[in-house]
């Protein structure tokens, strides 16, 4: 495939251009007025082709908005593009095909695909673009906003496919739990595929994320189920940490001397009242009436 580069195009500043028309256009009544009062017929031979080239210098006129590129086509043929906004002239002949450079929103739709871990979820993103080589835009798609629209809901499902919604892994990226890492990440898979159509990712970011209808409610108790089996983890972890530093200062200050039995009682009675997630009773033994 043959790539087209922007390159600039020749032009004249448009009031200059204006000027310009109207002398020709004052020229072409001085010669005909000319002619008809001297009867001379041979005038037309001169008035004919330049009210022609008037009429065709007219058709060089071109109004370009801010943001905005205006790309010359001459006989099948690019020539250039004009970025300069204003009003100018250029090779009437051309075909002066408009494109905006102006930033865009792609929004996708609520696409269903599968994670990493097989299940069924909802994605959606933005997209914000601009087209930046105003004729690769024109001439190395066939359409480029529907160019971008279809390659950035294909790589949104692709980048989808690669990782799992979520994940109790603390290293592990997860759709859910990496957001500014999935937007970047999205943004270069996007970029790579809308290179060749002279447009630039600004930026990309995920704007709806859920299970699928069918699966959230069984995801959801999932989830409530790893993060309580979570939460125990750690509240175990804390209490075995409690209960070793309680041991260690008893022993240390010889504040009460216990033998295994005893220790394996008080171990018991402090993991009960520590890990339970009801508040614990105390029973406060006074002694027994047998010394």
């Amino acid at each position: 495939m043959q790539t087209v580069t922007e390159t600039r195009a020749g032009k004249m500043n448009g009031f200059l251009a204006l000027v310009m028309f109207f002398v020709f256009a004052a020229i072409d009544v001085y010669v005909l007025r000319a002619g008809i009062l001297s009867n001379n017929t041979a005038v037309l031979w001169f008035f004919v082709p330049f009210t022609l080239f008037t009429v065709i210098w007219m058709m060089g006129f071109t109004v370009v908005q801010p943001n905005e590129a205006r790309v010359l086509v001459l006989f099948g043929k690019y020539i250039g593009s004009i970025r300069d906004s204003g009003f100018w002239w250029a090779n009437p002949f051309t075909d002066k095909k408009r494109v905006s450079l102006r930033i865009r929103n792609f929004n996708s739709e609520k696409i269903k695909v599968n994670d990493l871990h097989g299940n069924p979820v909802e994605i959606a993103a933005v997209v914000v673009w601009q087209v930046v080589d105003s004729s690769r835009a024109l001439f190395d798609v066939d359409n480029y906003i529907q160019f971008v629209d279809i390659q950035s809901e294909t790589a949104i499902r692709a980048l989808a496919s690669e990782y799992p919604y979520d994940t109790q892994q603390e290293n592990e990226p997860s759709l859910r739990g990496n957001v500014q890492e999935i937007s970047e990440r999205m943004k270069k898979t996007v970029q790579t595929r809308l290179e060749v159509a002279g447009v630039t990712v600004i930026e990309s970011r995920i704007s709806h994320l859920a299970y699928a209808p069918e699966i959230a409610q069984a995801m959801l108790r999932r989830q409530q189920a790893q993060a309580i089996i979570a939460a125990r983890q750690k509240i175990v972890e804390g209490a075995v940490g409690m209960v070793e530093m309680a041991l260690r200062a008893l022993s240390e200050q010889n504040i009460v001397t216990l033998d295994e039995d005893k220790k394996a009682s008080m171990v018991n009675n402090l993991m009960v009242a520590l890990v339970s997630d009801r508040e614990v009773s105390p029973v406060i033994n006074t002694g027994t009436i047998y010394q």
